[in-house]
């Protein structure tokens, strides 16, 4: 193995080594290990040593442990080497590959027509990053979600009513909605790092994604607002991390790194792996003019860098070409830039070859090296190299950090988490997979109402947020936890069904007011519900209760709240065994003239009401003539005479006066007595009938009903009578 040593100053050795606060970085790369030790000071971290150790054999793949034990003698001898520079190292802080990172989208969503809360914008983000485990347990991804730890999630945007939003909080609109990305990575992963570490005498102290590592090195927070690209190229895998409108918005990864271009020299020139990859990294160094090597057959060639990379060109566009096309998947356009990492990333024209498959000037595609560091101090120049940008990430961001495993419990029940970052609360839900939402108290049920056939949908009150409490006092999902933390969480109270009054939904004030026979009566609605009037304003309503109103009082109204008998006086009644009928109907006057009862009113009308009055016989009779009437016909046309006499009257049996009332129901019989009889000569004399005189020389013939009759005869109702008169010198011509 070997092992590259920096000139850089111990630190001034003290008795107390072990008391200096040192920090102990550790990039396990797939081709080796990169090992940094700084030590705290005002400025941040000041950088005293670094290692770097090949693998002996290939123990990892892909940027995964695949061999404990070896890759567990690297860790060790990178810092046993330290140790002998710096003192005692007994943790360090790691970073685990993008290759065995999961990245989801999901959205969540709340319906709510207050004032978001900061508590509610947490919790949508909590439901937001649980949909985003459900969508990763029902991908093709993962057999087990359990088996992956969610190491982190970034809100990509917030809307209300679909209008994006920086954040909710404050905020009053229908539907908000959450759209997060988060990152799941497997616990085995983990798992083989702990006890790599382990082996070689060290505890992890903190632990983080190789490409959250690289940003925070080149991409800090103040320049996520740009569409930014950053390739961390290694010998496995190239890991993509994407950020735009200020977060990280998508990660991905490239089965394609700096063997492929190792292998593609191995082919050309028939070599071992070993010497291949020496060679490619001879090419990233401009100052070689010529790279001399033999090849398995002991073939020695002496060639320029140039002719080298000519012949491996197919190899390096490939690589730009994958690059480039998951680029796009990701970001779905080409982004603003491209920053290039990691060992792979020196590969000659590879920047150019990807700037050219985006489509994007030459300069926009760029290999980076750390130069400078945010609070990281005295970088040496072992460490300005573009395969450093990871190691010193994790500097950065973990190795502050104090990781173990802890336990906390909820609800009474233990559960393990992987303190790779600060927890809290939301944390401990999801490992535990605990949807907060169903914690939440159920909105109240509402209630629907018809008024004046318009529906009308009232809701029921809100239920309350979930109960949280941490070691028994009240705590949100963003508050921390550590080991032994208890958390218990209550469901909320549910919503009731709205408690809601007729005058609470209607305007049921008086509209002015009006003069009913010469009385000052308030002009009122007059409210219907479920088609009984409304005897109180003040009645809560139900579920599905149908109202009904004038918008303006009407004079059927005033008259039913003034106890008025509105109805006509129907009566049914026999007269003589016929069936008969007749009405009483009330007298309405507005304004003195006739009215109706639908009839609107205003403030000022003047109203005159008379109910409907009974109703007596005389009304029905016609008693003014106590005889009898006869109708005969008389030469062809009816005649009426009237016959002196009395008449009698019964009602249900019982001999009544003229002005008896009627009731619905009476049996009235009308009985006339016996009149004088009508003769003929009343007839004619009713008729205006004047007979011959006697010298008029005519024979004058009566006939009643055909047969000869005299002046004196008798008529009854429906007699035929008729006069014949024929001249008498007719009659001598007939007789002889």
């Amino acid at each position: 193995m070997e092992i590259r040593k920096l000139n850089i100053p111990a630190p001034e050795q003290t008795e107390g080594k072990e008391e200096q606060e040192l920090v102990f970085a550790l990039d396990i790369g797939t081709r080796s290990v990169i090992g940094i030790v700084a030590q705290k000071c005002p400025e941040g971290l000041k950088v005293i040593d670094t290692e770097r150790l090949e693998h002996r054999t290939r123990s990892m793949l892909d940027g995964q442990i695949h061999d404990v034990p070896q890759v567990a003698e690297i860790i060790k001898a990178v810092k046993d080497a330290l140790e002998k520079r710096v003192g005692t190292l007994k943790s360090a802080s790691v970073a685990a590959a993008g290759r065995a990172l999961y990245t989801m989208t999901a959205e969540a969503e709340m319906h709510s027509n207050k004032v978001i809360t900061a508590e509610e914008e947490k919790q949508l983000n909590f439901l937001a990053v649980q949909e985003a485990q459900k969508k990763l347990a029902a991908s093709d991804l993962v057999s087990d979600t359990s088996l992956y730890y969610c190491v982190g999630y970034s809100t990509i945007y917030y809307s209300i009513d679909d209008m994006r939003l920086k954040s909710l909080v404050g905020q009053r609109g229908k539907t908000a909605k959450a759209n997060v990305i988060a990152t799941f990575l497997p616990r085995q992963v983990v798992d083989s790092m702990r006890s790599a570490l382990a082996s070689a005498g060290l505890e992890m102290q903190g632990l983080t994604l190789e490409p959250i590592a690289a940003i925070s090195v080149l991409i800090p927070a103040t320049m996520r607002h740009l569409n930014l690209v950053l390739v961390d190229i290694g010998a496995g895998t190239s890991d993509i991390a994407i950020t735009r409108d200020g977060s990280v918005v998508a990660y991905g990864m490239v089965p394609m790194a700096g063997d492929e271009i190792t292998e593609a020299i191995s082919r050309q020139y028939l070599l071992d792996f070993n010497v291949a990859e020496q060679i490619k990294r001879e090419l990233a160094d401009n100052d070689k003019e010529e790279i001399v090597f033999k090849d398995i057959l002991g073939v020695e060639y002496k060639l320029s860098p140039a002719e080298i990379t000519e012949n491996i060109m197919p190899g390096i566009s490939d690589l730009a070409k994958e690059i480039a096309s998951q680029i796009t998947v990701l970001n779905n356009e080409a982004p603003q830039a491209v920053m290039l990492v990691g060992g792979g990333s020196q590969t000659p024209h590879l920047a150019k070859e990807v700037a050219s498959d985006l489509n994007l000037p030459e300069t926009r595609v760029a290999v980076r090296t750390p130069d400078q560091v945010e609070k990281i101090i005295d970088i040496p120049d072992a460490l300005k190299k573009p395969d450093a940008i990871t190691p010193l990430g994790i500097l950065k961001t973990t190795s502050l950090q104090s990781l173990n495993f802890i336990s906390v419990y909820i609800n009474g029940d233990e559960y393990n988490l992987f303190n790779f970052k600060d927890f809290t609360i939301a944390d401990a839900f999801l490992n535990a997979d605990i949807n907060i939402h169903k914690y939440n108290g159920r909105p109240g049920m509402g209630i629907t109402i018809t008024i004046n056939g318009k529906t009308k949908t009232i809701s029921g009150t809100m239920g309350s947020l979930a109960q949280i409490t941490l070691n028994g006092k009240p705590a949100s999902l963003t508050d921390k936890i550590c080991e032994g933390t208890q958390i218990e969480i209550k469901r909320g109270e549910d919503g009731q069904i709205p408690q809601i009054r007729l005058c609470d939904i209607i305007d049921t004030a008086s509209a002015g007011s009006v003069s009913l026979n010469g009385n000052k009566v308030p002009i009122s609605r007059l409210f219907f519900i479920n088609d009984e009037p409304a005897k109180d304003n003040e009645a809560f309503l139900k579920d599905q209760d149908c109202i009904t109103f004038s918008d303006r009082g009407n004079i059927a109204g005033i008259l039913q709240g003034a106890g008025y008998n509105t109805d006509s006086i129907i009566y049914h009644y026999t007269l003589n065994g016929t069936e008969k009928t007749c009405e009483s109907e009330p007298t309405l006057l507005l304004n003195g003239k006739t009215g109706h009862l639908s009839d609107e009113l205003k403030d000022g009308d003047e109203i005159t009401f008379v109910e409907p009055k009974r109703i007596s016989l005389n009304r029905i009779l016609d008693t003014s003539n106590k005889g009898s009437r006869l109708t005969v016909t008389f030469n062809g046309k009816p005649c009426t005479l009237s016959l002196s006499g009395s008449m009698v009257l019964y009602v249900n049996g019982s001999i009544v006066k003229n002005d008896h009332i009627l009731n619905d129901g009476d049996d009235i019989v009308f009985t006339p007595t016996k009149a004088s009889k009508a003769m003929i000569n009343d007839v004619m004399l009713v008729a205006g009938y004047e007979p011959p005189r006697p010298d008029s020389r005519v024979k004058f013939l009566i006939l009643k009903n055909g047969m000869p009759a005299e002046f004196t005869t008798p008529v009854s109702d429906g007699d035929n009578i008729k006069i014949i008169l024929t001249p008498i010198e007719d009659e001598l011509i007939n007789n002889k």
